[in-house]
């Protein structure tokens, strides 16, 4: 994870998290304090508040789909779990509790709010051996379940739930490099959605689940990418030197953020779905510096 400069001018769409708790509210990670913790604002930009405090790691924070809770990954335990708090930062708890690490951009919410899929480790040899699969427990951390199996050097990462919550899109390199693959909510059905010489990465739903954002390197560098929810119809919507990722749809699913590095630092940008054309978020609305990455806008 780098220190990420985030100029960011939401006053370009509304965004909305689930509930009025998160509806007009963004957390994200920052390193403002010299670790990366978990901070919120306003959906202006405004009312940055810092939401957890300690020595470690916390980040890849996620809303409840009601708005309430938000889980995230934090190293506090002495290897990477994942844990969650109430909306306004009180009540941490720790839900996974493994001799390996719980995380690789995850976790994620299921729509109904009853469970969090992740990606862990904890059946591999070592965080640099591979062997990274897909997992899911209820919302408490209790009844932890893998959802996938495979060879011992291969990964799983990358969790996104379909907005039905009947699907669990996710990344793996199991033919050899990442692609996008789609299983149904209990593990079974696996099915390639992607299937090129390249990364393809980082899927997010659309709101109405009718296609699927993601990340691929196919034209030389990381751009953003957007398919029907089958794999069809792939077309691409950024394309510039640099790389672009960590798309996250609006709420309306007509725009899709995504982090870049086109600029002299890390930034949020975002694009027209349709259209494709990429705005750049200007940045005097919003500008701290080292401030953050991994927003979680909802949608």
């Amino acid at each position: 994870m780098q220190k990420i400069s985030l100029l960011l001018a939401v006053t370009l769409f509304a965004v909305s998290c689930g509930s009025s708790s998160s509806g007009s509210q963004i957390i994200f990670t920052s390193y403002l304090d010299g670790d990366y913790e978990v901070f919120v604002m306003n959906a202006d930009g405004g009312g940055v508040r810092q939401l957890t405090n300690n020595d470690d790691w916390d980040y890849e924070p996620a809303w409840s789909p009601d708005g309430n809770q938000i889980a995230f990954v934090s190293g506090r335990d002495g290897d990477r779990e994942i844990f969650v708090m109430n909306a306004d930062g009180t009540e941490v708890r720790q839900l996974t509790d493994s001799s390996s690490d719980d995380d690789n951009l995850s976790p994620a919410w299921s729509p109904d709010g009853n469970q969090i899929a992740f990606a862990s480790n904890r059946d591999g040899v070592s965080y640099r051996d591979g062997d990274w699969e897909i997992f899911v427990m209820n919302a408490d951390g209790t009844e932890v379940r893998q959802l996938t199996d495979t060879d011992s050097k291969d990964d799983d990462l990358s969790p996104a739930w379909s907005p039905d919550g009947n699907q669990i899109a996710f990344a793996s390199n199991r033919d050899g490099d990442y692609e996008v693959f789609v299983m149904k909510a209990g593990g079974d059905r696996v099915r390639q959605l992607t299937n090129n010489d390249d990364w393809d990465w980082h899927p997010a739903w659309s709101p109405d689940g009718s296609q699927i954002a993601f990340v691929s390197d196919r034209d030389g560098d990381y751009e953003i990418f957007v398919m029907k929810a089958d794999g069809d119809r792939v077309r691409q919507l950024t394309n510039n030197d640099d790389w672009d990722w960590m798309p996250d749809w609006s709420p309306d699913g007509k725009q899709i953020t995504f982090t870049s590095d086109r600029g002299s630092d890390e930034e949020i940008f975002v694009t027209k779905v349709r259209v494709g054309g990429t705005i750049r978020i200007p940045d005097d609305t919003y500008s701290t510096g080292h401030i953050g990455d991994s927003p979680d806008w909802g949608g």
